[in-house]
């Protein structure tokens, strides 16, 4: 693993493939760091570049956002690229918005969609 603090990657359903694109077109930037995801999404995640090491957490709904936030909170995410779908309904919506303000809190950079994940990616070196 990397001596740099860990990627967070997650997807709300609709936007998991995306993700898992972005992921492949991406992997040697993110094959330098450690990446943490949610348990869905880290899978789609290994299917599609299985040279990356993904720590798996839990789905979001049944705790993973709870989990990133936390790594957030003891400083070992350095930044989160989540890809939102805002046109489907998220019953776990507080748990979205919840991660949101640590980020904010917490200063961390954060990707809600593609344009902004390769700009911040970029900007990694």
């Amino acid at each position: 693993m990397s001596v740099h603090k860990a990627i967070a990657l997650i997807a709300h359903d609709q936007k998991k493939d995306d993700l898992a694109d972005f992921a492949r077109s991406h992997q040697k930037a993110l094959a330098r760091f450690p990446i943490v995801a949610t348990g869905t999404t880290g899978g789609r995640i290994a299917d599609a570049c299985p040279e990356l090491q993904i720590q798996r957490l839990k789905s979001g709904p049944l705790g993973g956002d709870q989990q990133i936030g936390a790594l957030i909170a003891t400083g070992d995410v350095s930044l989160v690229i989540f890809f939102v779908d805002p046109l489907t309904a998220m019953p776990h919506d507080v748990d979205v918005k919840a991660l949101m303000r640590l980020a904010i809190v917490y200063d961390i950079p954060m990707a809600l969609n593609r344009a902004t994940a390769d700009t911040l990616l970029k900007a990694l070196g």
